[in-house]
């Protein structure tokens, strides 16, 4: 099994495989958490525009997301799993748009197979992958809206590829590196309407789900399909 991190966009356009798009902060963490408040179907998608076009052909949709990390004007909630974390989504069809994660996901077209990556669920991804037996595996970390790799997404992808090749993984270690870089804006007072710092141990409390959100094509969107593992 070739594993191979990548990052950014260009990552994700040149992902083959099984393609994990990791975006800790927060988008595959918030998608873990509606799934598991109910949400019958996520769409994601990376035109806001179209996320709006679905929601007035569809005025029953959810919208969830965020642009800039602030949540866009007309939208349900942002893209922050503190503030859904006790919202009922049963039945629901959420339309998720981000900066970075849900770009990831529809730019991955060269990939056989698309699932989301987070540490919530990245045992479940890594048992998954073993399950799978792929030749090959990319880990596509989607960063800061894209612009710059971050500690979280990069991490994570070193976990997975440590947790396949039966490497050991200090992730205690990790954690305390990311809450003293890219984790910080996380606990910024001017950031904390939006970002609020409950977000970090939410967004890496390891192993929390024990499925995978796989990324498949129908009627021309991507929607997620929840596996257990």
């Amino acid at each position: 099994m070739e594993v191979h991190i990548l990052q950014l966009l260009d990552g994700a356009k040149k992902a083959e495989g099984l393609t994990v798009v990791i975006d800790v902060f927060r988008a595959f963490s918030v998608a873990c958490y509606l799934v598991e408040n109910g949400a019958d179907e996520i769409l994601p998608v990376g035109d806001i525009g179209h996320a709006y076009d679905l929601k007035r052909a569809n005025p029953e949709y959810i919208l969830v997301g965020e642009r800039n990390e602030r949540i866009p004007e007309d939208f349900d909630y942002g893209n922050c799993p503190t503030h859904l974390l006790n919202v009922d989504f049963s039945g629901k069809t959420v339309v998720h748009t981000t900066s970075a994660g849900t770009q990831g996901l529809v730019n991955a077209i060269h990939a056989n197979e698309r699932i989301t990556g987070s540490f919530v669920n990245a045992p479940a991804i890594v048992r998954y992958i073993k399950n799978q037996k792929p030749s090959k595996v990319s880990l596509v970390c989607m960063g800061y809206s894209m612009k710059q790799p971050t500690e979280e997404d990069t991490f994570c992808a070193e976990y997975i590829k440590a947790s396949l090749e039966n490497r050991p993984v200090d992730f205690e270690k990790m954690k305390e590196v990311i809450r003293n870089t890219s984790g910080l804006r996380l606990f910024a007072p001017e950031n904390q309407s939006f970002s609020p710092s409950s977000d970090f141990d939410l967004c890496t409390d390891l192993g929390r789900f024990n499925f995978i959100l796989k990324a498949e094509e129908k009627d021309c969107l991507l929607r997620l399909r929840k596996i257990d593992v």
